[in-house]
Formats: C-alpha cells, sequence, structure tokens
C-alpha cells in the first residue's frame, strides 16, 4: 500500500473550554512519494498553496514539509485567528511558531450564514466533513472570503530565522493542511466560528427560510391521449451540420478559490475536443488500445515544447504519481512520443528481436557510408564512443538515440527515417550544432 492510499490516524481532538479552541494531538510521521500533493482535499491544498505563495524559499518550504512528515510538530491548537504550534528543530528545545489569520468580520458571517442557509446542500455537505467548491465561490461572491491568500498569513516563531515563514512555521501550516483535510470546520474556527454555534446559527436561519416558503403547485401541463397518438405528418430531420475543419475552443474557465487551475481545465477540455473531432472525421478513437500510460504520456507530449510552465511541471508531478513513475521517466517518455507516437514509446521502452532484412542490411549501409562498426544488441546498433544509438522499430523506421559518454542513459533524438545513414547523420548534426556552444568535441566518424 502507497503512503498516499494508506489510511491516515484521524487528528484527535482533546476537550477545550470551549467551542473557540480546539487542540489536536501530534500525528504520527508518514514519508510522502515523490510529487504526491501533501494535503488530499482541495481545500487542504489551497491552503497549502497559499503558504507557497508567501514564500519564493523553496528549500525553506521542503524543510518544513520535511519536519512535517517526520513527526516535529507537536499537538495545534487552532482559535480563532491564530493556530499554534511548538515544533522540534535541530535543537534539544521546540520552538514555539504561530500563524495568525484575520477573522471575519460580524458582518461578513451574517452575510455567509444567509447565503449557506439558504443552499441545504452547503450545510449536508459541511455535515459530511466536506467543503464543496461552491460553498467557497459562494463566501467569495458575500466578501467573505475562507480561504487565505498569501497576504492573509501572518507567520512569527521564536526561533532565529527570520524566513517569513521559517522552516517551523511551514512545518506547523502543512502539519495544518492535515487538520483541514480531516474537518473544514477547522478553518471556520481560523475564521473565527466555533461548530456547535455555527450548526446552532445555520439551522435556526435554515428553519426560518422554510417557514417563509409556501410550495407553489405547478399547473402540469396535459396532452389528452388521442391526440399524443393520433397519426400526423412529421417533417423529415435536419440534415446533420458539416463538420468544421478543426476543434473547436473550449470556453473561458474562472478562477474559483481552491479549484483547479483554468489552464489544466483549459487542456482536458481542449483535449476531449480534440478527440470527439477525430471521432466524428475518422470514425477512429485515437486513445483506443492506450494503456494509462501511454495516455499519460500522451498527454504531458501535448503540451508545449518551449520551456516547462508552472502549470505543465505540476500535470508532470501529478500523471507521473498517478502512473507510478517518476518526473524523468515521464519527460524521456514524452520525448519518445514526440518522436513517433505510440511506435515510438514502444522503441523507448521494449527491446525485441527484429527478422532478418532491414536490421541486418543497416550495418554495410553504414559501413558503405563511412561510419565505423556499430555494436549489434538486440535491435538496437550502439557507435564505438558509446554516446549514440540507433534503435529498430516494429514500424520499419530507425530511431536515434543519445547518451552521455560513459553512461546508460539514453535519450529519443531526431526524427525517425526508414534509413539508419538518415538517422545517424541527423544526430551527428545535431550534435554538432550542440559542440558549437560545448567545449565537447564533436563526435567523428
Amino acid at each position: 500500500m502507497s503512503p498516499r492510499t494508506a489510511p491516515r490516524p484521524a487528528p484527535r481532538p482533546r476537550p477545550g473550554p470551549d467551542d473557540l479552541r480546539r487542540t489536536f494531538e501530534a500525528v504520527p510521521a508518514r514519508t510522502s512519494a515523490e510529487g504526491e500533493p501533501f494535503a488530499d482535499s482541495w481545500w487542504g491544498r489551497a491552503w497549502v498553496g497559499a503558504l507557497e505563495s508567501l514564500s519564493a524559499d523553496e528549500a525553506r518550504l521542503a524543510r518544513g514539509r520535511a519536519y512535517a512528515d517526520g513527526g516535529h510538530v507537536a499537538a495545534v491548537t487552532v482559535t480563532p485567528g491564530r493556530v499554534v504550534a511548538y515544533v522540534h528543530g535541530s535543537r534539544a528545545r521546540p520552538y514555539r511558531a504561530e500563524l495568525r489569520l484575520r477573522p471575519l468580520t460580524d458582518a461578513g458571517w451574517d452575510a455567509l450564514l444567509d447565503a449557506v442557509a439558504a443552499r441545504p446542500g452547503h450545510l449536508s455537505a459541511l455535515l459530511a466533513k466536506e467543503m464543496p467548491h461552491s460553498l467557497a465561490a459562494t463566501a467569495e461572491q458575500v466578501g467573505a472570503r475562507l480561504l487565505p491568500a498569501a497576504g492573509d498569513l501572518d507567520p512569527s516563531c521564536s526561533c532565529p530565522d527570520h524566513g517569513r515563514p521559517c522552516k517551523h512555521v511551514a512545518a506547523l501550516c502543512f502539519q495544518a493542511a492535515r487538520l483541514l483535510d480531516s474537518d473544514p470546520f477547522v478553518l471556520l474556527l481560523m475564521r473565527g466560528r466555533g461548530e456547535r454555534e455555527l450548526l446552532d446559527e445555520l439551522g435556526r436561519r435554515n428553519a426560518e427560510l422554510s417557514a417563509l416558503e409556501r410550495p407553489a403547485a405547478p399547473a402540469a401541463p396535459s396532452v389528452a391521449a388521442d391526440d399524443a397518438y393520433a397519426r400526423r405528418f412529421l417533417p423529415p430531420l435536419p440534415p446533420p451540420l458539416p463538420v468544421p475543419p478543426h476543434p473547436g475552443q473550449p470556453p473561458s474557465y474562472p478562477d474559483l478559490p481552491g479549484a483547479r487551475d483554468p489552464l489544466g481545465l483549459d487542456h482536458l477540455a481542449t483535449d476531449a475536443a480534440a478527440r470527439a473531432h477525430a471521432l466524428l472525421t475518422t470514425g477512429r478513437d485515437p486513445l483506443a488500445g492506450l494503456t494509462a500510460w501511454q495516455d499519460a504520456v500522451r498527454l504531458a507530449a501535448s503540451r508545449p515544447t518551449a520551456g516547462l510552465t508552472a502549470t505543465t511541471r505540476a500535470l508532470y508531478r501529478e500523471l507521473a504519481y498517478a502512473t507510478g513513475r517518476t518526473t524523468t521517466d515521464l519527460a524521456r517518455a514524452v520525448a519518445a512520443w514526440r518522436q513517433g507516437g505510440a511506435a515510438g514509446l514502444a522503441v523507448l521502452e521494449t527491446p525485441w528481436e527484429p527478422p532478418a532484412g532491414p536490421f541486418d542490411r543497416a550495418r554495410p549501409a553504414l559501413a558503405a557510408a563511412g561510419f565505423p562498426r556499430f555494436t549489434p544488441g538486440h535491435n538496437r546498433l550502439t557507435h564505438p564512443t558509446g554516446s549514440l544509438q540507433l534503435r529498430f522499430g516494429h514500424d520499419g523506421r530507425w530511431y536515434g538515440y543519445e547518451s552521455d559518454r560513459g553512461a546508460d542513459d539514453w535519450w529519443p533524438r531526431a526524427a525517425p527515417d526508414p534509413d539508419p545513414v538518415a538517422v545517424l547523420e541527423a544526430l551527428l548534426a545535431q550534435d554538432a550544432a550542440a559542440s558549437a556552444t560545448c567545449p565537447d568535441p564533436p563526435y567523428v566518424r
């Protein structure tokens, strides 16, 4: 069982003096998988996102996450506008870490409670320890934002580190995300109201609204059976609309608090439109027969190639984690997919024994072109330097690969071609272009 699927021990609140103070016992240490989001719920991830926006120091955030994973955060106390805990650092005596968050005003709470009471689904979700996106959006609309932005968090710590936040406060913030995962009422307490008070007030307002509503008896339209089954002429259906030359563009998605990023939604919608267009025009599903790993590679390969944006990096992390691979594995597979689609990915991942014919004719052709003797192995021919390789695919084409000298770390390079000499020439041309800005000597025949 992976760390992500293993059940987490639910934090147990200790009895407090009233509804406005909750103390949660420290949770045991755990191990985060590479690329795994720290929080499970979308609102927990939004909380972590506010922390990451607060600090540009990735090293401090990484240390804070390691402290939280390692069980360095002691019991956490939550009161309106404040989260406090002792965090064990490198010294024997723990540091007092504190995170302040501005509570909502009375007017803000009044507007939010009216809006929530008017939608019973919000109350049902809270009782199920869930916070739907629509609830966060409703709070935003009435000016009572629940999820914090970077500027809403005010950290402080007794340690000598003046970073904002230091690693101890970062660890506390990560730990608070776990509390939010299990109970969104913790966030509401941070904003100023306790669970019992909120549920009592919401119940009262919901009852008042129900008493004011009077169900109207809608006039149900009816049609006589004789009229419904009477023989009559029906005009022919209109002809189908012409197929557009290209898939349509998806709509614009709003940036809701804590929701998935709009660029990610845009990407998924664009991919769905392209798939539908292919089905409509060719009758074939471009995803038919693909494994989960092949589809993850296909999705990542459809991202722009001119540098990795923050959205693309996040997509790579999530796809790699979902398929049990590393981001390096995914990047290598993306290069193979861009080289030759599913066939190119098979060339990367699956060595095979090709029959006599094009493979056996490749070495004489390379020798006739003046290249040194290549070493065969399965469907691969390796240059004597150990830095260039030609791989023969099931589609009858040769694929170029390159590795650092002395390292068995092959990456797809150059476009595939039925002619092995053409592929090798393309590899050498790429190396010659790279040597113009690199002190290493180019490959020679």
